[in-house]
């Protein structure tokens, strides 16, 4: 039942990895993209469809589930796999970034976090071992310590202060687990101060996590920074133990990130912009609600062998989108997030063969 870490193969041009991490829920193969069910749903996709495109793993979110409907209930039902009818892996986020993203409806003290919903003002607490009762009783695989993370633009004496309060917070989180069959991670921060990521990355190694998360990137710092800022953070990470990227999420993104040795991605890139009309292709992001699909009869991408590649056409679905019909976004969202789990499957495949440069070269002179 418990949690266990296979580190399969290193790519031997870079830092990509191939692994294989075990939980009570079943096996994921990594690196892995995690679709983002914040409301204990995926957006506009089933369970089924989910498992249809191969996805292993899921992510689900703490702040909002804790809000609405509450843990108790999902406790309750039986935990959030028996509520949601998902059987395989969740990994639960802490909420401390949508509670930090609260701003001005927050109040951080060394306690933990007083916040007011943004859904009716009504007054809350989530402190550490707050947030550990909350996914204990969500039931999640994988639970993430309690965390801040400071915004960018930030000063260095914030984000010091900062960190030395997220350390302390993760020695409570993990005093607060009390759930055998559950796996707690813990979060690297420290903006991007390579000094304050080195201190980060020390505690948390000497509190000793079964994995390892970078937080606080793609929060505003320009991309050559986050890149980085990933590069000395990823290769001073414990080998042994999964490697998690929070929240980012671009097709480049992943790319990058497993060339520097990162794992696990979760990001809500491919629902959202399916919610919005724009799809990922082989060739590049479209917006396939625009005027220029009107009369395109091919498929969304002609490249991909999905379902609504296989069944639908541009013009179609673009006819959906502009009629408001729910298909139009369920089809839009079901081809992301397949193309994202599909080139995951495509980069472990170069990794086991030992052409991930090549094939990163090859996917970027098409997609660019």
């Amino acid at each position: 039942m418990g949690f266990k870490f296979d580190l399969l193969k290193v790519d031997t041009d870079t830092e990509a990895r191939r692994g294989k991490i075990k939980t009570a829920h079943g096996e994921i193969n990594t690196p892995i993209f995690m679709p983002v069910g914040t409301q204990a749903t995926v957006k506009a996709m089933t369970p089924d469809e989910l498992k249809e495109i191969q996805t292993e793993i899921i992510l689900a979110n703490t702040y909002h589930l804790y809000l609405r409907p509450g843990h108790d209930l999902i406790k309750k039902a039986g935990g959030l796999h028996q509520f949601m009818n998902w059987d395989k892996p969740i990994l639960t986020d802490s909420g401390g970034f949508q509670v930090f993203s609260l701003s001005d409806l927050r109040e951080i003290k060394e306690e933990g976090v007083y916040f007011q919903s943004h859904i009716d003002g009504s007054r809350h607490f989530i402190s550490p071992e707050k947030s550990i009762e909350i996914q204990n009783a969500l039931g999640s695989d994988i639970v993430m310590a309690f965390d801040e993370c400071p915004p960018e633009p930030n000063n260095y004496n914030y984000v010091k202060k900062s960190l030395e309060r997220t350390i302390r917070w993760a020695e409570r989180s993990k005093e607060a687990m009390d759930n055998n069959k559950q796996s707690l991670f813990g979060i690297i921060q420290g903006g991007v101060f390579r000094d304050l990521r080195e201190k980060s990355i020390q505690k948390m190694v000497e509190i000793n996590f079964p994995g390892y998360a970078i937080g606080g990137l793609s929060v505003g710092e320009a991309k050559k920074d986050m890149l980085k800022t990933l590069d000395y953070t990823a290769r001073q990470m414990p080998s042994d133990k999964p490697r998690y990227l929070m929240g980012v999420g671009t097709p480049q993104d992943l790319i990058e990130g497993v060339m520097r040795g990162i794992d696990m991605f979760d990001c809500v890139m491919p629902t959202r912009i399916a919610r919005h009309g724009s799809i990922y292709t082989s060739e590049g992001r479209i917006t396939i609600r625009n005027a220029t699909y009107k009369d395109d009869f091919k498929a969304p991408d002609p490249n991909c062998n999905c379902q609504v590649c296989q069944n639908y056409s541009r013009a179609y679905i673009r006819h959906l989108l502009k009629r408001k019909e729910i298909l139009g976004i369920r089809l839009t969202t079901y081809h992301n997030l397949y193309f994202f789990i599909n080139l995951m499957q495509r980069i472990r495949d170069s990794i086991d063969n030992n052409n991930f440069l090549s094939f990163r070269e090859k996917f970027y002179q098409r997609y660019l």
